[in-house]
């Protein structure tokens, strides 16, 4: 049974809508609830503003929130589906005997 999730999506020119957070295995990272992940994207917007003051960052690179959170499914492998059905998992190719090409 799929548990459900929130993600950190964001809209890219070449991919579409892609989840924009992922894990050590490059699957989606998903949280909790809606507010633990408004919570990182505001987190990653304090440290962007921070490079700004730092000299390291444009301002409006620094301002600019283009992320957002997506309510989804997780399925048991950690891959997830969005609410059109959009299935997103690791980007990694399989090795080893049984990767097919």
């Amino acid at each position: 049974m799929n548990k459900p999730g929130f993600c950190i999506f964001i809209n890219t020119v070449c991919e579409g809508t892609v989840p924009s957070v992922r894990d050590e295995n490059d699957l989606p990272c998903v949280f909790e609830d809606r507010l633990e992940a408004e919570r990182e994207i505001a987190d990653e917007l304090m440290t962007r503003l921070q490079e700004f003051m730092d000299g390291d960052r444009d301002f409006d690179e620094a301002i600019t929130v283009e992320e957002y959170v997506v309510e989804v499914d997780i399925l048991p492998d950690g891959s997830i589906i969005d609410a059109d059905g959009n299935h997103f998992g690791s980007r990694r190719k399989p090795s080893g005997k049984d990767a097919t090409n």
